[in-house]
């Protein structure tokens, strides 16, 4: 097969897969995410495709949420690779959590590829209603 090469699409990718980064954007090219509210929980969704289950690792420590995954290469050392695009080694990424969320009850999911993490509403900031004493009350209390 003849393939036409372009040096300085090359060198894009070889910095893109070295450093990290897609030459146009500082942003992790190996595990975009998508992040929203959905009722009471905060879901992330992080696309992590080539990835075991096995090899995925998520720790909290101090509302830091840290995900690490790793992709290994799937032909042997006697291969002749020809092309090697796809990013490959450990990836991570931390989220950052605030007080009002509930770090001890984080579910995660594994399905195609995406990672989906419910991070729920901590109990005690969820909105709730404050009874108010008054009237006949004071009296029970003063007697």
């Amino acid at each position: 097969m003849l393939m036409r090469t372009d040096p300085f699409r090359e060198l894009d990718r070889l910095a893109q897969q070295f450093l990290g980064y897609t030459g146009t954007s500082a942003r992790p090219a190996a595990m975009p995410m998508d992040a929203y509210r959905s009722g009471d929980d905060y879901v992330v969704q992080l696309d992590l495709p080539g990835v075991s289950p096995d090899s995925i690792d998520l720790d909290v420590e101090r509302n830091v949420l840290t995900v690490k995954a790793e992709r290994k290469a799937e032909f042997g050392d006697d291969a002749d690779v020809q092309i090697a695009e796809r990013p490959r080694g450990v990836f991570s990424r931390e989220l950052f959590l605030g007080d009002t969320l509930d770090t001890d009850n984080i579910k995660a999911d594994y399905d195609a590829g995406v990672l989906t993490i419910r991070v729920p509403t901590a109990k005690q900031a969820k909105p709730h209603k404050i009874a108010i004493s008054g009237g006949d009350d004071r009296k029970k209390l003063n007697a």
